[in-house]
């Protein structure tokens, strides 16, 4: 076979490319679904970012490592002067101020923080020297890095992808090796503060989304109204579904943004558990493949990167379907290849465009995560 493919071609990755493939190509079937059986609004769109963000995954791939660090403060510092621009010059839709309007899509910047976020801290921790990683100078720095992409997304509001970008650079280091008690330390000062950040530092539509979360049916045509349509939805969907085509929560507008951060909700409801299965067993092989290369990466460098994007992408899956089945506040995490919208999808391209790179270049080996 190889010698009548090309070596280009054969190459290629193809097993996490036909994944990703699968899995969008399902998503465009739900999204096509939710409009009735048309492929606008939402569908035809879908499709042809994947195939869009999925060439420029392939061309990333092709990028060394010494590209990715020499790049890396050079972009997290465009990504900060966007979010500054976003609170300068971006429109408000929803309530909230996130996105630049760049002709063919809305941008929103915040999304590109997420995998900026890793390349930075990952940056800083494959140049510290390991004597230091147990001290001050191994903490201040990746802080005040953390801190100012956070707080900017933070005031848009967009907790969620606050949330997200903060989770990125925890994880990195973590694996990077700083001491676990520092960690612990951070989470009892988090649990601590949960009063003051509820009553100070939400909005009030986020104060009520908590309640909703703690208790759906105090309020079942208000706050309350997501969390439970979805519940209706996924419930009614049985083990087999309802069949293509035949939802009606999503179809006769019971359920909202069924096509973007409940777009699981409008799927379970017409394809089951069964459906719900799949995608998870997709979902499965790509955090296993992202994992794998962070694995078997033969730098710290490249180990912290690809482990880091790796649980990017796992937080939106797990944080969008607690979301939809009721077990965390809605937040609005869309699901990755299955939700509608440019800016997520783009941002979860980026991570898998880099995860390829380091899977082709493995460099030299130094140890596992450091």
């Amino acid at each position: 076979m190889n010698s009548v493919i090309p070596a280009p071609i054969a190459g290629l990755p193809w097993r996490i490319m036909l994944i990703l493939t699968a899995m969008s190509i399902f998503g465009a079937s739900v999204l096509y679904s939710a409009a009735g059986g048309n492929f606008d609004p939402w569908a035809g769109k879908h499709l042809m970012r994947f195939f869009v963000f999925l060439a420029m995954a392939l061309i990333l791939s092709r990028l060394p490592m010494d590209f990715w660090k020499a790049i890396t403060f050079p972009v997290y510092g465009a990504v900060l002067i966007l979010l500054i621009t976003v609170e300068v010059t971006g429109f408000v839709s929803g309530g909230s101020q996130r996105w630049i309007n760049i002709g063919f899509m809305n941008l929103q910047p915040s999304e590109l923080m997420k995998p900026a976020i890793i390349l930075a801290v990952a940056w800083f921790f494959d140049r510290l020297p390991p004597s230091k990683i147990s001290t001050m100078d191994a903490l201040w720095p990746p802080v005040l890095l953390l801190s100012l992409p956070a707080g900017l997304v933070l005031i848009q509001p967009d907790l969620g992808t606050s949330l997200a970008i903060i989770f990125g650079a925890v994880v990195v280091a973590f694996l990077a090796g700083l001491p676990m008690r520092w960690f612990v330390g951070a989470g009892a000062a988090m649990v601590a503060l949960i009063p003051l950040a509820y009553f100070f530092g939400l909005e009030e539509y986020q104060q009520r989304r908590v309640l909703t979360f703690l208790d759906p049916e105090a309020d079942p045509l208000g706050a309350g109204y997501h969390v439970n349509q979805s519940a209706i939805a996924i419930g009614s969907g049985g083990f087999f579904g309802k069949g293509f085509l035949k939802g009606t929560q999503s179809h006769l507008d019971y359920l909202p943004e069924g096509h973007t951060d409940f777009v699981f909700a409008t799927m379970a409801e017409e394809w089951g558990m069964i459906g719900g299965l799949a995608l998870l067993f997709g979902f499965f092989l790509i955090f296993k493949w992202g994992l794998n290369v962070a694995v078997n990466s033969q730098t710290r460098y490249g180990q912290l990167v690809a482990a880091g994007m790796t649980c990017t992408i796992f937080f939106y899956a797990a944080i969008n379907l607690m979301m939809v089945m009721g077990m965390a506040p809605v937040v609005g995490i869309p699901l990755p290849f299955m939700s509608h919208g440019g800016s997520s999808m783009l941002t979860v391209m980026i991570c898998v465009g880099i995860i390829m790179s380091i899977e082709r270049h493995p460099g030299t080996r130094l140890g596992q995560f450091g």
